[in-house]
């Protein structure tokens, strides 16, 4: 046990299920970084990732980063921090996600001492830790896409002393018929539930994951399966943020050109969309759709259609919006947010989702309630 680990432990606090204390303690987190993580600077032409070498700062300070409470990013672009040969530009691919953020959702799912847990997504590998030593390496399987992640993932386990199942593979389709955990739990976030996912739990058991979209809105889905191969249940209450399973990532984006289109006053107000839950509501409305601009200047553009709107006050008092292409964004957006603020403009922890073979639907207050169908 570290005094680094036990400080960590102090400073998260909040700790709603004590199994998750002894872990907190035991593991080394600083073995998870690999011996390189990426930082955000500011280049000359904008935001770049710079790497920071274990072996070129003090011993001391790389335990001060490790035992953070940080999301430490330690792949961009699919290139490792340690193989990076200088500032970066582009999107993070991995990372050593802040530990508060872990331990929430370990103990979301409601991990119990003799649960079976598949995990999607092992990352450098430090929850897989925390869930071996809470529950011994022959109760956890951990899938990662990236092999070179996985690699990195492996070696921190070892070193560590710990030898779960981890697979290379697509998270979203591993199956196993003889399998039938008690707990599935993603660290990457979805914009639905993969069926194969149904298929890896027994009658009872969870799914937990991190529900997202292409305007970043995100709930905690936590599913109890049906026996009758369902899977349904409420959102949590949790503001968090993953990132995305790598097939489920948005796509370039596409171009577009302001002020085209037909134009209206709008009936609700842009800002409701700044609300995570309003923002979440417009989400389901336009599933494939990516927000830009903030406030009253709104632009919503459809990867899918190439359909987009915007919207801009007036000088007088309320908006306008223009909407072109074959999609009515905006019309659909007002009518969810119209649904959502006719229930009392509740939070994400009134909505549910409900799975099946053939559907998946969030449905606003009950299972009979107005519903909207994930892009499945």
């Amino acid at each position: 046990m570290s005094s680094e680990s036990v400080e960590l432990r102090s400073t998260l606090g909040g700790l709603t299920n004590s199994g998750w204390s002894g872990p907190l303690e035991t593991v080394r987190r600083e073995h998870f970084l690999g011996e390189a993580v990426f930082r955000p600077a500011e280049g000359p032409e904008g935001p770049v990732w710079e790497p920071i070498r274990r072996d070129r700062v003090h011993p001391d300070r790389w335990l001060a980063m490790a035992y953070a409470d940080e999301t430490w990013v330690t792949q961009v672009n699919g290139v490792m921090a340690e193989d990076a040969t200088g500032a970066m530009t582009g999107a993070p691919t991995s990372s050593s996600t802040k530990p508060s953020l872990v331990v929430r959702m370990l103990e979301r799912a409601g991990i119990g001492e003799d649960d079976r847990v598949l995990e999607i997504g092992a990352g450098t590998g430090y929850s897989t830790g925390l869930m071996c030593e809470r529950l011994g390496d022959s109760h956890v399987t951990s899938v990662e896409f990236d092999p070179a992640v996985a690699g990195r993932a492996r070696s921190a386990l070892r070193t560590t002393g710990y030898t779960p199942t981890l697979l290379v593979g697509d998270g979203l389709s591993v199956y196993d018929e003889d399998a039938e955990y008690d707990r599935l739990i993603a660290t990457c976030s979805v914009r639905y539930v993969p069926v194969p996912w149904l298929w890896q739990v027994r009658d009872g058991g969870t799914i937990t994951t991190p529900l997202s979209g292409w305007m970043s809105a995100t709930v905690l889905a936590h599913l109890t399966l049906a026996d009758d191969g369902t899977a349904g249940g409420r959102f949590l209450a949790d503001e968090l943020s993953f990132m995305f399973a790598r097939a489920h990532d948005r796509p370039p984006r596409s171009h577009y050109l302001l002020g085209i289109g037909e134009e209206r006053d709008s009936l609700i107000d842009p800002r409701l969309l700044e609300d995570p839950t309003g923002l979440f509501v417009a989400q389901l409305a336009a599933p494939s759709a990516e927000k830009l601009g903030m406030g009253n200047r709104v632009i919503l553009l459809d990867v899918a259609t190439g359909s987009q709107c915007s919207t801009e006050p007036l000088p007088g008092g309320g908006w306008k919006v223009r909407q072109h292409g074959p999609l009515r964004l905006w019309d659909a957006v007002e009518q969810a947010i119209s649904t959502w603020q006719s229930a009392g403009s509740p939070g994400k922890e009134a909505f549910g989702l409900t799975v099946t073979r053939d559907s998946q639907r969030v449905w606003l207050g009950d299972p009979s309630s107005p519903s909207w169908n994930l892009p499945a």
